[in-house]
């Protein structure tokens, strides 16, 4: 439990962001960073291609009512739950109004949901298949959920060309990952591959804050704006637990079943979120629009490591 709650991720992101406030990377420097994140993005890809069973995945698609649940609640409850977070805009900001709106639209996390669907004796095998099936889905639908909810306004500009960046970046290395599954699997699957999925997501952190400080933008965020994006990170994940709670028992789906629905469709994924973030969007703001996604996955965390040790002393 102490290393779900106590993130290590958050300790390198948290000292990626203290980093990029005293030494920002700047110019040219600053140029070759982003290539070398961007090749750090593709090698955590080709893992997550790597890592992910083809045959285990394709069995446990056989439960397709409970995927679907949670998919729901991943790609249309959360982004409504996004929709209508838009008007704080005029409090937070433009910068972190995206970024809410962001945080609605990415997977749900793998890792976590699975880990928290077995300490709460839930479906451990449909945690896995959900969660996977989430992020491998999200490659599409979270930028075409940024075209359709994020650009209306003018604010943000995507246009289809990121679908070119997605497939080169992201689908293509883990497309290759699943090809080479057979000679690399058990190497990906090793703690020591953890550097990757650490250290590219601390790049992109220091990259985009780097970019915000030398932009000048972090004199428009203060102490109240950041507390209130902690107070709603942990109303949203206390909503959504009880509703996918809720939603689960109205279908009939059975403890296990509903404890997977819970942990997969109440979070939200980091991991994959700030890289497709970099891929699609780039740029200065990028600091303020991955700000709310940081926040809510520290939060959720915690809320959910209560919840799960909740749920696994109940009697069955």
């Amino acid at each position: 439990m102490r290393r779900i709650s106590i993130d290590p991720l958050i300790v390198l992101i948290l000292s990626a962001v203290l980093l990029a406030i005293v030494f920002p990377v700047r110019g040219q420097a600053a140029e070759w960073f982003r290539y070398a994140t961007d090749i750090a993005i593709a090698a955590l890809f080709f893992l997550y291609g790597a890592r992910l069973s083809t045959r285990e995945a394709l069995e446990g698609l056989k439960h397709w009512r409970l995927h679907l649940t949670i998919l729901a609640f991943t790609f249309v409850l959360f982004p409504l739950i996004g929709i209508a977070l838009q008007p704080l805009g005029s409090w937070f900001g433009a910068g972190i109004a995206m970024g809410l709106m962001y945080l609605t639209l990415v997977p749900s996390t793998v890792q976590s949901s699975v880990a928290f669907t077995s300490i709460a004796k839930g479906n451990v095998a449909g945690a896995i298949v959900s969660a996977s099936l989430s992020n491998m889905l999200g490659v599409f639908l979270t930028p075409i959920l940024v075209m359709a909810l994020m650009t209306h306004d003018g604010s943000v500009h995507v246009d289809t060309s990121v679908f070119i960046k997605i497939a080169t970046q992201l689908l293509l290395p883990f497309v290759l990952g699943q090809l080479l599954r057979p000679i690399v699997g058990a190497v990906a699957a090793t703690k020591g591959t953890k550097v990757v999925d650490r250290g590219s997501i601390t790049m992109v952190v220091y990259s985009a804050f780097s970019q915000g400080m030398v932009a000048g933008i972090w004199a428009s965020i203060g102490a109240m704006q950041i507390l209130a994006l902690i107070v709603l990170s942990a109303v949203i994940v206390a909503l959504m637990l009880w509703l996918s709670k809720l939603v689960a028992q109205k279908l009939h789906f059975g403890r296990g079943d509903r404890i997977a629905i819970q942990f997969c469709g109440s979070k939200k994924s980091l991991a994959s979120g700030l890289p497709m973030a970099a891929v699609i969007f780039g740029g200065a703001q990028l600091s303020l629009l991955i700000l709310p996604l940081m926040i809510f996955h520290q939060v959720q965390l915690i809320m959910c490591s209560w919840y799960a040790q909740h749920l696994h002393s109940q009697k069955l």
